[in-house]
């Protein structure tokens, strides 16, 4: 197995990572970005994010995709906003490879945080996660606000 950058020739296989997770998630007609989409937002000359992928045979079958953030209390972060292994490679420790690129880039970029979400339903992720040293906080609550909520904020 191989974990390296994702480069835009990989941002088909890593589409279809991202679909496979939305149909775990229960939300499969949630994904709308495209590969387009992918390849301009990471490897334009100021990318949204970037990726590792995990490799197998010249066969993608795994990938994490992470962006920085700031916090103001900490500084410099890494969002992690997704680990994905396609089902049926799961238990091959390509997901504890992708976990642990992330984390060394964390290190080597001298992040104070790397911070991501987890659904509460996904017991074997979160137990992964306690295992490893990463604490699960039940205090904190998700926000977001999609386009219709946009829309409708802006209207008012």
């Amino acid at each position: 197995m191989i974990i390296r950058k994702g480069t835009p020739a990989d941002m088909g296989a890593v589409l279809e990572l991202i679909k496979e997770l939305a149909v775990y998630e229960k939300e499969p007609e949630a994904v709308v970005v495209t590969v387009d989409d992918l390849v301009r937002d990471g490897f334009g000359e100021n990318p949204l994010f970037y990726t590792f992928v995990a490799e197998i045979e010249g066969k993608i079958i795994g990938m994490a995709l992470y962006y920085y953030r700031y916090s103001t209390w900490k500084g410099k972060t890494i969002h992690l906003e997704d680990l994905i292994v396609t089902e049926s490679m799961r238990g091959t420790g390509a997901g504890f490879a992708l976990y642990k690129e992330i984390i060394s880039q964390g290190e080597k970029d001298n992040v104070r945080r790397i911070e991501w979400n987890v659904l509460d339903w996904n017991t074997p992720a979160v137990n992964f996660y306690e295992k490893s040293g990463a604490r699960v906080l039940s205090d904190w609550r998700v926000v977001h606000m999609d386009e219709k909520g946009i829309e409708e904020f802006l209207k008012n």
